[in-house]
């Protein structure tokens, strides 16, 4: 073989040995590597190394009415109470079980079944007693007593806040309306009446609007089905 064909398979033979070994070399060099995740498909890694498949909750759709003034208050609503010039006497009280609030100097005071308005007076007329014509103002910060859920073919089913007088085609309009296949002249209200048996009311949305039927007020614990 002439020296210079054998320099060639020498320097070929080298060659094949060296290429991988540079390659990873090049591969495991620190600030060489690709990012995180960069070439893969699908969700991050979980902390426990595995990708994670499962989606998220899926948060309860509902909507807030505006705070009337005639809303009554009720067990589980938090009230702002504020006595002019007092601090002491000025706090963010929720409305227990049993309807009443505490107060220093007053004790249990109660604030389920009044408006805020009507709280005000009351406790404005109670603290007189104990200084000259005390300035109260009462307002309701968190609704957590009357609540209606909503569910079947409408475009936000869940629970809705209401923080005043509602009728069912407010409710209707406050979760979106009907879906296209709804069926609203076969709405159905499940209630619990005063003695704890639940009670069926049919409900006719096309005749609501029309004015032949009477629009339903909802009652806190009301449970709207649209099928």
């Amino acid at each position: 073989m002439m020296p210079s064909m054998r320099l060639i398979v020498v320097l070929a033979v080298a060659l094949a040995v060296l290429f991988p070994a540079l390659a990873d070399a090049q591969s495991a060099a620190p600030g060489m590597r690709p990012p995180s995740g960069a070439g893969r498909t699908g969700a991050p890694a979980a902390p426990g190394g595995e990708a994670s498949t499962a989606p998220g909750p899926t948060p309860m759709t509902g909507a807030v009415a505006p705070i009337t003034s005639d809303y009554v208050i009720g067990p589980g609503d938090v009230l702002q109470i504020t006595v002019w010039k007092n601090d002491t006497l000025s706090r963010s009280l929720p409305v227990r079980p049993d309807g009443k609030i505490s107060m220093p100097l007053l004790h249990d005071v109660q604030a389920a079944g009044l408006t805020a308005m009507q709280l005000r007076d009351k406790i404005a007329t109670a603290l007189g007693e104990f200084m000259p014509n005390p300035e109260v103002a009462v307002s309701v910060t968190d609704v957590r007593s009357m609540r209606i859920s909503i569910l079947g073919e409408v475009a936000k089913p869940g629970v809705l806040e209401l923080r005043g007088q509602t009728t069912i085609l407010e409710a209707i309009a406050m979760a979106g309306g009907f879906k296209d296949f709804a069926s609203p002249s076969k709405i159905t209200v499940i209630r619990l009446d005063e003695g704890g048996k639940t009670k069926r009311i049919r409900f006719n949305y096309n005749k609501a609007i029309g004015s032949d039927e009477e629009n339903l007020v909802l009652r806190s614990g009301d449970v709207v089905v649209v099928p």
